[in-house]
């Protein structure tokens, strides 16, 4: 099946083209045409296989029809990061079209927003937050949404958005088209989906491993070695792009510094860090000024960047499904890609949960010439030993196909 198969408005058909998707990704066949015909829909797709196109398509399709200047699609997810990646998708989608979407997230001023939303948006993309808020004040008008989109739907329960949600379903119309789309479905999503979808197709692919593109390494190391190895690593290792994930903000930003101080382009993004500031870091990262951007788990969905070669798991992930969401940054349009994993005594009951779920042993590596029996310095600061440490994006609204303009 080609897209040109699908009954799509021509304009959109034609950006399809223009941004070189020929044939569609396994959701999207499966979830366009069902979309199309209005049916409610559960989408099971990993991260990485194009299911903001998936609903994206469709959703555009539906809005060139109808009137115009007034909110008829909502989009929610958990992260500002994700709100401005599905933001770049839906411009790029619906690029000439003369429709406007308007970003609303927290941790920057309402006023854009606001002003995005009175200029007569027809697509929200909303963090359950700020999206409360401005139901609260009275400064968005859900009455006129048609379709009602939740992406990620099981990272937004695991950051407890759940009650937000159910507070937002309650100001939108009973009458509307509902998409569901989660990486894995957990029983309180199951049921929430159950409350709110009307006979729902339940659409599933591949949502329990990762992708297939993707080789899979672990590196057993000392906890005070880490830095020493990631450096090692980088020195010996042909790559492009490098995406490295550690469990704190503190952590994240100190080691980005010693990677600095090493030589390399690097730059992180963690939570507190500004929006300016957290958006700079990611469009140096996707331009190629940086060349390793270090991140907290704030960024295992939220990061859309082909160029990623690696992805190396300085912290083991709390949890089976977050190591599949951060893996799921390479590997992606056709492209393969390298999952490191540096291993501690501590990790290995999450590597037999991570190995259940591959349906294999990952290969256990060490590299050649490493001193793995070095002292820890006494006085030396290494980022594996800072403590944890304990910031939503938005405010941005333009017509599609509108030149994005750099600050």
């Amino acid at each position: 099946m080609s897209f040109d198969l699908l009954k799509i408005n021509p304009h959109i058909r034609e950006n399809i083209r223009k941004l070189g998707f020929d044939v569609p990704t396994p959701i999207q066949r499966k979830a366009i045409p069902v979309v199309l015909e209005g049916h409610d829909v559960i989408g099971l797709a990993q991260t990485g296989t194009g299911k903001t196109a998936a609903f994206g398509i469709p959703v555009l399709h539906r809005l060139m029809s109808g009137p115009r200047r007034q909110l008829r699609v909502l989009i929610v997810g958990p992260t500002r990061e994700l709100a401005e990646q599905t933001f770049k998708a839906m411009n790029d989608l619906g690029a000439h079209t003369n429709l406007r979407c308007v970003t609303i997230y927290g941790g920057v001023s309402m006023r854009p927003q606001m002003a995005g939303l009175q200029h007569g948006a027809e697509i929200a993309i909303a963090c359950p937050g700020r999206l409360l808020d401005h139901i609260r004040q009275g400064t968005i008008n859900l009455s006129h949404v048609e379709c009602l989109v939740l992406d990620e739907a099981d990272r937004m329960f695991d950051m407890g958005f759940l009650p937000d949600i159910r507070k937002i379903l309650q100001r939108l119309p009973a009458q509307r088209q509902t998409l569901l789309f989660s990486a894995t479905m957990p029983d309180a999503i199951r049921k929430l989906a159950h409350e709110i979808l009307r006979n729902p197709q339940t659409l599933q692919i591949a949502h329990s491993k990762p992708a297939e593109s993707v080789s899979h390494a672990l590196f057993p190391v000392s906890q005070h070695l880490k830095t020493a190895l990631l450096l090692a690593i980088l020195e010996r290792t042909d790559r492009e792009s490098v995406l490295v994930f550690t469990r704190t903000k503190q952590r994240a930003k100190r080691l980005a510094k010693s990677l600095t101080q090493s030589g390399h382009s690097a730059t992180c993004i963690q939570g507190n860090l500004s929006q300016r500031q957290r958006q700079t870091a990611m469009e140096g990262f996707r331009s190629g000024k940086f060349q390793i951007l270090v991140a907290t788990d704030i960024a295992s969905r939220g990061i859309d960047v082909s160029t990623i070669s690696h992805v190396i798991n300085f912290d083991m992930p709390n949890c089976v499904d977050d190591y599949t969401h951060r893996i799921g940054r390479t590997g992606r349009a056709a492209k393969t890609g390298d999952a490191f994993t540096f291993l501690t005594s501590e990790d290995e009951d999450m590597v037999r949960g991570i190995e259940r779920v591959l349906g294999s042993k990952i290969e256990r590596r060490k590299l050649e010439g490493f001193d793995y029996g070095a002292k820890p310095q006494p006085h030396a600061h290494h980022p594996a030993h800072q403590p944890h440490a304990g910031g939503n994006p938005g405010g941005r609204t333009r017509h599609f196909g509108q030149r994005r303009h750099r600050r």
